[in-house]
């Protein structure tokens, strides 16, 4: 399965694409898309979806893994997030490739086997799993391929039941001839 996972963003917004076959991680790409401070926010989010629209479609990954957001002191930072989290999501969408979301929780249990571990141990591990020689700068790279690992670990059963349900919804009842079913 290729994932490509995401540290949301609006100045950074970090990616890392991993194939994960027969419990086998290799690392294709990763990196950020950034944009600059100055720039107006409307045109920042217009050069994260170009820009991952790119990669979406020079990669054709199979899922998107998303961190779930999670802020408690700055709201004007949060809801920036979350906008460029909203065109994160849309850009998959409309590519078709299915989009999952884990806390930075569910992602530290995945990775290092404890959801309360520290960023560095987190980022080492994720070295470690990708045979990486060093930990991919800048953070939210190394956090995004985290969130890929992740999806690699949790996702094959919830591309199941993705899957499963999507059948399901195709499924529609055949009404009965001169009766009305409520």
């Amino acid at each position: 399965m290729r994932i490509i996972g995401i540290d949301p963003g609006y100045a950074i917004v970090g990616y890392g694409i991993v194939e994960y076959r027969a419990s086998r991680f290799t690392t294709v790409d990763y990196g950020a898309i950034t944009t600059p401070a100055g720039m107006e926010f409307p045109q920042r989010l217009e050069r994260i979806y170009a820009e991952l629209s790119e990669l979406i479609s020079r990669y054709k990954p199979e899922a998107m893994a998303v961190e779930k957001l999670f802020f408690t002191t700055n709201q004007k930072t949060a809801i920036d997030v979350a906008q460029a989290r909203g065109v994160i999501l849309l850009c998959a969408t409309q590519a078709g490739v299915p989009c999952f979301e884990y806390t930075p929780l569910q992602v530290k249990q995945a990775v290092v086997g404890y959801g309360k571990a520290i960023k560095v141990q987190v980022m080492d591990m994720t070295r470690r799993l990708l045979n990486l020689k060093e930990v991919p700068k800048p953070d939210d790279t190394a956090d995004a391929l985290a969130i890929a690992i992740c999806h690699a670990h949790a996702g094959p059963s919830l591309l199941t039941m993705q899957r499963l349900k999507e059948a399901e919804a195709q499924i529609q009842p055949k009404p009965v001839r001169g009766k009305r079913i409520y």
